[in-house]
């Protein structure tokens, strides 16, 4: 009995290890798992979870701990699974009041105000470029200028060319620049938002321009600057700055190849969201970003799960970002500051996304950037979904230099974003993105089992791969990869 016994313990023992990879993706991902992470993370408790507040503290509890229940070690320079990190934050506390010629402008980006509560003239200059201030007398004044270049006036080309107006504003003696434009009211309210409650890395130097202001208005309006003098009321409290607190999650599991195992890949997702905003039609004003990026964040911990219970050769290191909704701040803290040395970082496999439209694909920012894309089509495939590029989609929104995985390849990291499945930027994206309707009850949970089994095995078959990855010849980040590490194989040129 006891030799039918031992028998059928090592018979167990080895089909234990005679398992696949994607036997062992498959076996870890469940259902209910991916529910419940999703759930909390986008529960109304958390309140959209914004980079800095109680409850975004409250969600990197929750991952850590999660981590912690799977075995995973703690970040290896705390102690503990938290990277501390503080923030400079730039806010609007109360509305700024404005007016032209006496017409009341509420709608009103800062990009920088001090307190002020004026009335006085303020000098119109067309679109405020370096032929507009010529034979002009603009010192200690405002100017008004209409938003954009006289070739385009689209929020994108009005942002591209707000430096260099802003300059020259400066350049001649001005004290403020007012521009006045007609936005798309889709792209407006992302931009008040962003520019609301600006966060950055540095306290930063105080701006020589004490006051510029966009200002959104109707097209009937725009047209109707035309005099050299304006006359401007505006009364604002300034803009405020304080120190915020908040933190990355970081975890680590060893590999179980000798050699390999010093080399790691990077899991990463950004956890955070942004929190509270402008109420939709049914009154729901907290954007609880299960799309945008639960689904991500939960990518994380499901990999952190079969990776616990199945080591590949080489290590990992699971990174929850903060910040990335303020501008990717939480990698770029990381970067600077890494608890292990980069160059042993040899891959980052990252998880973002907006939402989805096409529950037959996983799409990837960077897919055919890397010599690792046969294990991302192969990981996609076994589970019944196709690996898309997101440059075949839509290339001219350069996504891929878009979330924390650029913070990565920068410096020289092979870094794709592995995302669900989009094949346009459609309706069905815009009505969750970034908006108070992206709730966990709207998710197709058996899509997303496919999409997490795909991730893993992806993740898996880079891990286990003894030939290392990298930029395809050709890439934009190959020179800073060869800089990065002492080996770089010879390379297939780009498709």
């Amino acid at each position: 009995m006891k030799q039918l016994v031992l028998l059928l313990a090592l018979l167990g023992t080895s089909l234990l290890f005679a398992q696949t990879d994607a036997e062992k993706a498959e076996e870890t991902v469940k259902k209910s798992n991916i529910e419940g992470h999703i759930y909390f993370l986008a529960d109304d408790l958390l309140k959209g979870r914004n980079t800095g507040t109680p409850e975004n503290k409250i969600a990197a509890s929750y991952l850590a701990n999660t981590l912690r229940s799977y075995g995973i070690k703690p970040n290896p320079a705390s102690g503990d699974y938290y990277q501390k990190i503080d923030l400079f934050q730039f806010a609007l506390k109360e509305k700024i009041k404005l007016s032209l010629n006496g017409v009341n402008f509420p709608e009103v980006v800062a990009f920088d105000i001090d307190a002020i509560n004026t009335e006085e003239d303020a000098i119109y200059l067309n679109h405020g470029m370096e032929a507009d201030y010529k034979n002009k007398d603009v010192n200690g004044k405002v100017v008004i200028a209409k938003a954009g270049t006289p070739d385009s006036t689209d929020i994108r080309s009005a942002f591209g060319a707000r430096a260099p107006k802003r300059d020259l504003a400066i350049k001649n003696g001005a004290k403020g620049l007012i521009e006045i434009g007609s936005f798309d009211p889709k792209q407006w309210p992302r931009l008040k938002h962003s520019f609301e409650e600006r966060v950055s890395l540095s306290k930063g130097e105080k701006e020589p321009l004490p006051m510029y202001l966009w200002v959104q208005a109707s097209p009937e309006q725009v047209m109707k600057f035309n005099e050299a003098t304006v006359k401007i009321q505006i009364e604002s409290n300034g803009i405020q700055r304080e120190t915020i607190k908040t933190q990355n999650v970081v975890g680590v599991l060893e590999g179980t190849d000798p050699n390999l195992k010093n080399e790691y890949i990077i899991y990463s997702a950004h956890y955070d969201h942004i929190g509270i905003g402008r109420p939709n039609a049914e009154g729901d004003s907290i954007y609880n970003g299960a799309r945008d990026n639960a689904i991500g964040t939960t990518a994380v911990l499901t990999i952190a799960e079969n990776l616990a219970k199945y080591p590949t050769k080489r290590s990992a290191l699971f990174i929850l970002f903060t910040g990335e909704e303020k501008g990717l701040l939480g990698s770029r803290y990381y970067v600077q500051n890494p608890v292990l040395p980069l160059n042993k970082m040899i891959y980052c496999f990252n998880t973002d996304g907006g939402g989805y439209n096409n529950t037959s694909l996983a799409t990837i920012a960077g897919l055919k950037r890397t010599t690792a894309q046969k294990h991302m089509v192969a990981g996609a495939k076994t589970f019944g979904l196709k690996a898309l590029d997101i440059d075949d989609v839509a290339p001219e929104q350069g996504l891929f230099d878009r979330s924390d995985n650029v913070s990565f390849a920068s410096v020289g990291i092979p870094a794709p974003t592995y995302s669900t499945g989009f094949d346009a930027f459609d309706d069905e994206i815009n009505k969750y993105y970034h908006q108070a309707g992206d709730h966990a009850d709207s998710l197709d949970y058996n899509y997303l089992v496919k999409f997490y089994q795909g991730y893993v095995l992806s993740g898996r078959l880079i891990a286990n791969d003894p030939e290392k990855p990298f930029w395809i010849k050709g890439d934009k980040y190959e020179a800073a990869g060869r800089a990065l590490y002492d080996y770089v194989p010879e390379l297939p040129m780009k498709n």
